[in-house]
């Protein structure tokens, strides 16, 4: 079918997240239709060629249609395609579950419940943790505390944990009651008459993403787990994002040598490739919860898609990629490089990049006026930059002006080069004559 015809059809009956629709279907629009890629590159349907800057919006990891991700998944849909987890199970997921457990130290997380996608990771951990209080005498801890700033995904439960007020605000009376909080610091005057209330801390280790790539103090999460073993909450440890090699290690709790109560993943579980998430938690929260059939004691909750096989054979092969690609130790030169790109980079345009923030491969980009003043936000100076790109053959997503850089780790050094390049121009191009 004729792309044009296509992006008809996209305007009389699609609705796309986190778009005003408006400007989407005026008639001088063109939306950009991906039609192909193939590692770190992407097609558009005029066949234009671009990098892939932000892995199609933070999930691709080995690059697309890997070719051992890919055959996993045509191998185990000729096996079978759909298989349900209540009462029955498939051989992927069961070995899936093995293989996220046997990533951690043994006896700490040793339970894997899957689900969608990151925001039911959340709320699947949000409803462990509070059921589980519900069975061993605590029934009075029902409040949550989050972090300014934070986003834990869109779904009723997890958006009352968004510190993000455009994303919770017209929904904040309707959620789960919850406490937000700048920092550690913060942490240390909340009276033990009020953390008794509390039954788990979320947060997005190392680095908060829908903030603008904000990074925490090194030191802060092991702050945090510190805090709640001493006032018996729950850590909840977002890694939607910061999983699979993100941040340099394979989970960003790593770098603190931090173990979760529960563990959240999604996108980048299955390279990128599949909805799949994963909520792994202790022996101790899965033993709460066993019992006979009529004391209620199950964890009434679950999917159609739970440990879908298809999806769990990608993130079987996922995995494998890591392993035998040396995947973590390849990529800290790459990080090493990033870091004196962004360098250059912002001494290139003292006056309108106010700080970059790094995390592993992970960045994010500020951009203010030439007297250090933020743009007013409905000049979209952010958008406008990612736009100017795409013609320098690189495509990204900005926070709102905080350009984000976060491409697959396949990316090769002349690639990130080129992607640093193309932000350069771009913002010269956008930003030159004020």
């Amino acid at each position: 079918m004729p792309p044009q015809e296509l992006i008809k059809w996209d305007k009389a009956h699609l609705w796309h997240p986190f778009t005003q629709m408006q400007d989407w279907c005026a008639p001088d629009h063109e939306p950009l239709m991906i039609m192909s890629g193939k590692g770190s590159t992407l097609r558009d349907q005029h066949g234009r060629e671009y990098l892939d800057g932000n892995s199609t919006i933070w999930t691709n990891i080995h690059g697309h249609c890997h070719p051992q991700i890919m055959a996993a998944i045509s191998y185990q849909l000729k096996q079978i395609d759909h298989v349900s987890a209540l009462g029955f199970t498939n051989e992927p997921a069961i070995r899936l579950a093995r293989a996220l457990v046997e990533l951690w130290p043994p006896e700490t997380l040793t339970r894997v419940f899957f689900t969608d996608d990151g925001s039911t990771a959340i709320e699947c951990a949000m409803k462990m943790a509070l059921q589980f209080r519900q069975q061993t005498g605590e029934p009075d801890r029902t409040g949550f505390l989050a972090f300014d700033h934070g986003y834990h995904g869109d779904t009723l439960g997890a958006a009352s944990l968004g510190g993000v007020p455009v994303f919770r605000d017209r929904f904040r009376q309707l959620g789960l009651p919850v406490r937000f909080v700048s920092g550690a610091a913060a942490l240390r005057d909340i009276p033990v008459s009020e953390s008794d209330a509390l039954t788990a801390v979320v947060i997005e280790p190392l680095i908060q993403g829908a903030a603008g790539m904000r990074t925490w103090p090194s030191g802060m999460l092991g702050e945090l787990r510190s805090w709640c073993d001493e006032r018996g909450v729950f850590l909840v440890a977002d890694e939607v994002m910061t999983g699979f090699g993100r941040t340099g290690k394979m989970f960003a709790c790593e770098h603190e040598q931090v173990v979760p109560d529960f563990l959240c993943l999604a996108k980048g579980l299955t390279g990128g490739t599949m909805p799949l998430a994963a909520t792994l938690t202790t022996e101790r929260v899965f033993a709460a919860f066993l019992g006979r059939y009529d004391e209620l004691r199950t964890f009434f909750y679950g999917h159609s898609y739970t440990g879908h096989p298809v999806g769990c054979a990608a993130a079987l092969a996922n995995l494998a990629i890591f392993n035998e690609g040396r995947i973590l130790e390849q990529l800290q030169p790459k990080i090493a490089l990033m870091a004196e790109l962004l360098t250059a980079l912002r001494a290139t345009h003292p006056k309108h990049i106010e700080d970059v923030r790094q995390c592993g491969f992970i960045a994010g980009i500020d951009i203010v006026q030439a007297a250090g003043q933020p743009f007013p936000w409905e000049q979209q100076t952010g958008v406008r930059i990612c736009l100017a790109a795409r013609r320098h053959g690189l495509l990204t997503r900005p926070v709102r002006d905080t350009l984000v850089l976060m491409p697959p780790l396949c990316f090769t050094a002349d690639e990130l080069r080129q992607a640093v390049a193309a932000i350069s121009a771009a913002i010269r191009e956008v930003l030159a004559p004020q």
